[in-house]
């Protein structure tokens, strides 16, 4: 049954549900590939258009079955849900306000920025478990020992130093809070920002339109906006995540898939793999290393899927409203 066959009320929570499948299931394929894609520095094909990421993730797919673009999925639920978690204590037992009034004072502001930033070091360890599980190659992946929980355990691991024993060019995780904490607070600046220009924009036409009867006409703008500041957010800061992710895998002895083309499904119908073999010393190092070996292009390694993930949310949702 189409939306617009509903009552108002059920199609808001149809387009609502709709969007929240889109951004965190539908859509998980083209995250897991843009990170792939970020970390593989051996790759000669940058993939900044959706044309030539979704030919190699459907390549893969084929190849190694449709778990290669699903897997992590579930660990980046946990993530979302420690985030959330941590954020509702930190507020709960520190004058640090979750939510900003509406007229807010610069004091508040910079006190909701600072939960922002303290939850994703918060969720630093666990994030970068995550990630693991999100980029490790499926060929490479042992069944039988893993779990939903894993990215937790592994978290813990990493923060505690303990566990099996990783490579010497293990970060510790001090040298990833400071941008961590960085890009998070960026992240959401920009987005919240976009989204209220977007929604002040929308406001000031809408003062010669008579007002929506349908709640879903009141709705739609709120979602757009989200949309907008979400895709800016995520365009400005690509370069520093894709630094952060080489950092937050380096000398964790991951393998990926290969994301050069033809060679993702590899010589005879075997799918290629290669290792994750970084040195940096921090972010800057990181930095400066990525614009001169890769050009400025490097740091938009995987923008295409990045594209496709944006374009499949609006596909999806327009054609409910």
């Amino acid at each position: 049954m189409r939306s617009r066959q509903l009552d108002p009320l059920t199609r808001c929570v149809c387009v609502s549900v709709s969007s929240l499948f889109t951004e965190n299931v539908l859509a998980h394929p083209c995250i897991v590939f843009r990170r792939q894609c970020q970390v593989n520095y051996h790759g000669r094909c940058y993939h900044l258009t959706p044309f030539s990421a979704v030919s190699v993730m459907y390549a893969i797919t084929k190849a190694q079955g449709l778990k290669a673009l699903w897997k992590g999925m579930g660990s980046t639920f946990i993530v979302h849900g420690i985030a959330l978690g941590a954020e509702g204590v930190i507020s709960e037992f520190t004058p640090l306000p979750r939510e900003l009034p509406h007229s807010w004072s610069w004091k508040q502001l910079a006190g909701h920025l600072l939960l922002k930033g303290l939850t994703a070091v918060v969720a630093l360890p666990f994030y970068c478990a995550s990630l693991i599980e999100t980029v490790q190659s499926e060929i490479v992946r042992d069944e039988s020992s893993s779990g939903l929980l894993d990215c937790v355990r592994e978290g813990l691991t990493r923060l505690l130093g303990v566990g099996a024993p990783h490579s010497r060019r293990l970060l510790p995780l001090s040298y990833l809070l400071l941008p961590v904490a960085a890009h998070a607070i960026l992240r959401y600046a920009v987005a919240a920002s976009v989204q209220r220009a977007v929604l002040w924009l929308h406001q000031r036409g809408g003062k010669r339109r008579p007002v929506p009867s349908d709640p879903l006409d009141a709705y739609f703008p709120e979602l757009a906006a989200a949309w907008a500041g979400s895709l800016a957010a995520d365009v400005l800061l690509f370069p520093l995540e894709t630094a952060l992710h080489r950092l937050s895998l380096q000398g964790t002895r991951t393998i990926i898939d290969a994301t050069d083309g033809a060679e993702a499904a590899g010589s005879g119908g075997s799918p290629l793999v290669l290792p994750v073999n970084t040195q940096y010393d921090g972010l800057a190092d990181c930095l400066h290393a990525i614009r001169k070996k890769e050009g400025a292009a490097g740091f938009y390694r995987g923008f295409g899927a990045l594209l496709a993930q944006y374009s499949l949310h609006v596909e999806k949702v327009t054609k409910l409203v």
